[in-house]
């Protein structure tokens, strides 16, 4: 895994959400958008776990807590969707939590209730994994 690996999938997930939201507009519920953007990934093959699990290891011992991200992506980038009408930086600390959890270099923040996905609708992190890769 390479960082422009990750800026390619990235694009890939971007363009997938632009297209999703240029096809059913604004105003929906954020499950509505869930279900069109899986379907789009899987028609340009891309692969992802939706609706997984996190696990939480505290010490060698796994915790139950109910994390569940709304995509894995490649087992390498967090997507998390949202429908809101504003940000919050609670939707942040919960992509940046599943990421560090995950050990996952890069994740996406999308927010489908906007006007233009890539301007606005959008917000890509990555960590300390990330800046590991060459």
């Amino acid at each position: 895994m390479t960082k422009n690996y990750l800026d390619k999938l990235t694009y890939q997930i971007i363009g997938s959400a632009i297209e999703v939201h240029k096809f059913m507009g604004r105003g929906l519920l954020e499950s509505v958008y869930h279900q069109c953007l899986k379907e789009e990934l899987l028609h340009r093959k891309i692969n992802f776990q939706t609706e997984m699990k996190i696990p939480v290891d505290y010490k060698g011992k796994l915790l139950d807590i109910d994390f569940r991200c709304d995509l894995f992506v490649e087992n390498c980038i967090v997507v998390e969707l949202k429908a809101v009408n504003e940000m919050n930086n609670v939707y942040e600390a919960q992509l940046l939590t599943y990421m560090k959890l995950l050990k996952c270099p890069k994740g996406i923040l999308i927010n489908f209730n906007c006007s233009n996905i890539f301007n606005e609708g959008q917000k890509t992190f990555v960590n300390e994994y990330f800046n590991k890769l060459s």
